[in-house]
């Protein structure tokens, strides 16, 4: 963005546009996906830790921004290539910022896994625990 060659700067919006939709977009939405089958194979559930429901709230976030933002990209590679001096063009540095900020407090949560279960993931804990505590009924001759 801050080059003085033009032509490259102008190869820099078509690259981030290129990035953005055939290689971000999709992991973004395969993260969404993959989070959620995830979530409901393992024992951490999606509505039994307020971490987890939180995770998938700012993944669900992240990526509606990022859609949004990519229409953006496009729309800044496409007056890249049709102006003279693309320099004087807006940058996206702070969605940028703002969505690597997003990714390291959803790598935080997966790490450190706040206590803290919802009133769901309380009730399922409680049923567990009364099933194992139960004896087992005799079986019959």
């Amino acid at each position: 963005m801050t080059s003085r060659d033009v032509q490259l700067v102008r190869g820099a919006y078509a690259a981030m546009e290129l990035v953005a939709w055939s290689a971000i977009v999709p992991l973004a939405l395969a993260t969404v996906v993959v989070g959620l089958v995830t979530a409901w194979s393992t024992p951490w559930g999606v509505f039994r830790h307020y971490w987890v429901i939180a995770k998938l709230l700012l993944t669900i976030v992240a990526t509606a921004v990022l859609l949004v933002e990519t229409r953006t990209i496009s729309a800044l590679a496409d007056a890249a290539a049709a102006t003279s001096d693309p320099r004087e063009l807006p940058g996206t540095l702070p969605h940028s910022i703002g969505g690597v900020v997003v990714l390291v407090v959803i790598a935080g949560l997966s790490i450190f896994k706040p206590r803290g279960t919802t009133r769901y993931g309380w009730r399922k804990q409680q049923e567990q625990r009364r099933a194992q505590s139960r004896p087992l009924s005799p079986m019959a001759p």
